[in-house]
């Protein structure tokens, strides 16, 4: 097995160190390569971790079934803030706004999306970290077209009672991960892929991000993480797929 780690694992690793230390709460990744990185998390580093198969059941990281979680227990934990989720963006600001209905004006769009979802609920009630396989100034923005996912201004304006639960851990791109631990809670380069520098994150991006000195690069895989990763978890390859090297 070739040790050379591409970036798509790079990836994968930045992905599950978001659920690092989040003890018994359940992981929503949408995406193939925040998906691995759960099921990687929970067989390491986040035993706790739960995991569903998209519906009514709790699995295992090998896809057996451990439980049932009927739907009434799932919303409890959303509401309780026990569930971490991992949502893409068709936009991001530097707030962490996220937008995933439309581009452009809300009355006369230039293209629909999804809709507005389950955005507004996620953010405000359950911890939610965000995937951009595809880093671009069309992606993280100046401001958000329309608010899907609530950042951290607005939840400022909102008053105390909307930030019980609101957290945004981190923002993970093919180009590096970003957090909002500044002093007003914008996005901050927290760590480059190998390979990537600090100028084009600056160029692919539509905001001056925070950038601290001596940004580390993401962490590399052990050993024994890689091979889960590409003979247990993702043997056919579908991360290089999403991301590719």
């Amino acid at each position: 097995m070739t040790t050379t780690t591409t970036r798509a694992e790079y990836c994968v690793i930045a992905c599950a160190e978001a659920w690092r230390d989040n003890g018994e709460v359940l992981a929503s990744p949408m995406g193939v390569i925040p998906s691995v990185g759960a099921r990687l998390a929970r067989r390491t580093f986040s035993p706790g971790l739960l995991l569903t198969d998209g519906e009514a059941m709790l699995v295992g990281p090998d896809g057996t079934v451990e439980g049932w979680l009927p739907y009434r227990r799932h919303l409890a934990m959303v509401t309780g803030g026990r569930r971490h989720v991992m949502m893409g963006a068709s936009q991001i600001d530097r707030y962490g706004n996220q937008n995933i209905s439309c581009i452009g004006d809300w009355e006369r769009p230039a293209r629909q999306l999804l809709g507005v979802r389950g955005a507004p609920v996620n953010t405000l009630n359950n911890p939610v970290s965000y995937w951009v396989p595809r880093h671009s100034p069309r992606v993280f923005v100046e401001r958000v077209d329309m608010v899907s996912g609530v950042g951290y201004d607005r939840v400022a304006a909102a008053g105390p009672s909307a930030g019980r639960y609101h957290r945004l851990p981190r923002v993970v791109s093919d180009l590096g991960v970003f957090d909002f631990e500044t002093p007003d809670r914008t996005m901050r380069l927290a760590s480059l892929h190998p390979g990537v520098t600090v100028e084009q994150v600056r160029a692919a991006t539509g905001f001056e991000p925070v950038v601290p000195d001596g940004v580390p690069f993401t962490r590399e895989p052990s050993a024994h993480e890689l091979r889960l990763i590409r003979e247990v978890i993702d043997p056919d390859g579908l991360r290089e797929k999403e991301v590719r090297s």
